[in-house]
């Protein structure tokens, strides 16, 4: 019997280009926490080694101080790591695992697969198989490719640490690279392999109906579209059969919402879906916002994404799937307490602001920007 974690898609060293401010750096140091959130839960749950199925450097073009800190983290886990090289960080001729860098600084317990050749671990009875990136663009099923001439051996638990989409999952099936879930389940079926750990997928996912054939998903959430990220997977498994259990270990959410702004009603309750957020600042928010407001409304709706934004990570609002409509009323006429020269400009910009020219929209920014300046869009 063995036990051990599954991750994938540590991806080390990335950026989002909508973190601004400190949340880029808090965004980088949550990546290394995680890889000592998993060393504790290693040791926590009596696991024997960890296993991460690819990417685990966001790139092979990282700086120094990034490769040296991921080190360091790997090194406080008490337990071997065996580490795959993905699409992202291949063992091609730039390799980071191949770098200087890397070479010095690596823990003993640190192991990159990078070849197929089984690694025995002989106390555990367990054979790593691993199926690694030697370019941005493998020619074939490196998975199946691995398992071949793999033949079943009594008591043997055999794992194959691979990378990539599936061709269940995806609709790029003339990728030659793409991992064919029927022959893969076939080695699994005839006893040859035991499980089969994938990353690429940054969504926990069960492939295929063994049950023993998973995606781990990111340990930290990268993106909105995930399902189950921040999820590490723990896997027992033994000659009678597997046990896969999903442990919580990240905790940055990317939230996307639609909202439809007709009024003053609308600003409030879009304030108040924020408020009820918790950790809003390890929360990054995309609006997709549709709707017509007056200008003092959409004055007060910038006035209100402003101070958001002080306090969550980021907050992004989509372009293509919002249709925002700014449009003066009756009440945007007596909405400000001005008079002379002031009153004038202002009345001048609302007339300017009703058509659908440039020029209006430049009115209805410089009334925007007039009710926030004055006070008028609290």
């Amino acid at each position: 019997m063995t036990k051990f974690i599954h991750t994938a898609d540590l991806q080390l060293g990335m950026t989002r280009h909508f973190l601004e401010g400190d949340a880029q750096p808090r965004y980088t140091q949550a990546r290394f926490d995680v890889i000592r959130q998993i060393g504790d839960l290693a040791t926590a749950e009596g696991c024997d080694f960890v296993i991460v199925a690819g990417d685990v450097f966001e790139s092979n073009l990282l700086d120094r101080r990034t490769v040296i800190r991921s080190l360091d983290a790997m090194s406080a886990i008490h337990v071997p790591v065996y580490l795959l090289p993905g699409n992202h960080d291949p063992l091609n001729a730039s390799s980071i695992f191949r770098s200087e860098t890397f070479l010095n600084n690596s823990p003993p317990n640190v192991t990159v697969l990078e070849t197929s050749e089984p690694v025995r671990l002989s106390d555990l009875n367990v054979e790593i198989v691993g199926a690694p990136w030697d370019s941005k663009e493998p020619l074939e099923d490196l998975v199946t490719r691995a398992c071949q001439g793999l033949g079943r051996e009594p008591g043997l638990l055999r794992i194959v640490v691979g990378h990539g989409a599936v061709d269940t999952l995806t609709p790029d099936l003339g990728n030659p690279a793409i991992i064919h879930v029927e022959d893969v389940e076939a080695f699994i079926a005839s006893g040859a392999v035991q499980y089969v750990g994938l990353g690429d997928r940054h969504s926990l996912t069960r492939v295929g109906e063994s049950g023993r054939f998973w995606y781990s998903g990111s340990p930290l959430a990268t993106d909105y579209p995930e399902t189950q990220p921040n999820h590490v997977l723990i896997v027992e498994l033994d000659n009678e059969g597997i046990e896969v259990t999903p442990h919580l270990v990240g905790n940055w959410h990317f939230e996307r919402q639609n909202f439809e702004l007709n009024g003053d009603d609308d600003v409030t309750a879009l304030e108040q879906w924020f408020d009820e957020f918790s950790d809003k600042q390890r929360t990054v928010v995309k609006l997709n916002l549709v709707g017509t407001l007056s200008i003092s409304c959409a004055a007060r709706l910038e006035t209100v994404l402003e101070h958001k934004t002080q306090l969550f990570a980021a907050i992004e609002r989509s372009e293509r799937a919002s249709d925002l409509h700014v449009m003066p009323d009756d009440d945007d006429l007596g909405a400000l307490s001005v008079s002379g020269f002031a009153r004038g400009a202002y009345e001048e910009l609302l007339n300017a602001a009703k058509g659908d020219t440039p020029d209006a929209e430049e009115a209805r920014d410089a009334l925007g920007l007039l009710f926030r300046l004055s006070g008028g869009a609290r």
